[in-house]
């Protein structure tokens, strides 16, 4: 489908011709964002499950500034989600390199299920979040964008937040920048 330089028709102006079938694309304008393209290829994504390798491993080393760190504690950190689905979305990662829920220790099981709760507090404070998806993704064939070190997600939500954006131009808006969020985030880090 061509899209006209200066139609006379308001629908075509828009890209609304009619959709001729399910194998053409829809008539609508997309807003690209091409540093998620780059990450769904792989580029710089880890390749095997060797610790140090994924950005886990890595962030750690980091400012809390630079690596987005929320709160650190002694065996798991929270962290903001660089490709966020909703603004907030935070991930509880444990410091160990390990791929598999089955094989956290005991001891992080419960820092990583306390964490979730301070993260839910913390969205709440911060922003009044309504709900919240909580998960992860254990291996490739279940999504995990990077399958070699768990990470729980912590998805903040709130009515109407599945707006037009998304399935329209295909751009998940956010209110704050990153490093804004972060700051916000800590600062209503619930303290024992």
């Amino acid at each position: 489908m061509t899209m006209p330089d200066s139609p006379d028709d308001p629908n075509q102006a828009a890209g609304l011709e009619a959709q001729d079938g399910a194998g053409e694309p829809d008539g609508f304008r997309r807003l690209w964002t091409p540093h998620r393209m780059a990450y769904i290829k792989g580029e710089n994504k880890p390749t095997g499950p060797e610790a140090g390798e994924d950005p886990f491993c890595r962030i750690p080393s980091l400012s809390d500034e630079d690596g987005l760190v929320v709160a650190r504690g002694e065996l798991v950190y929270a962290v903001l989600n660089l490709y966020p689905y909703n603004g907030g979305h935070l991930m509880v990662v444990p410091y160990r390199h390990v791929a598999d829920y089955t094989d956290l220790t005991v001891p992080e099981t419960a820092e990583l299920a306390d964490f979730t709760k301070r993260a839910m507090r913390a969205v709440r404070a911060a922003s009044g979040a309504q709900g919240f998806n909580i998960g992860m993704n254990q291996g490739d064939v279940a999504g995990a964008g990077i399958a070699a070190h768990l990470h729980q997600h912590v998805v903040p939500r709130w009515g109407g937040d599945t707006n037009f954006m998304p399935v329209v131009g295909h751009t998940k808006v956010l209110p704050q920048l990153l490093g804004e969020t972060r700051k916000l985030l800590a600062d209503e880090w619930p303290v024992d």
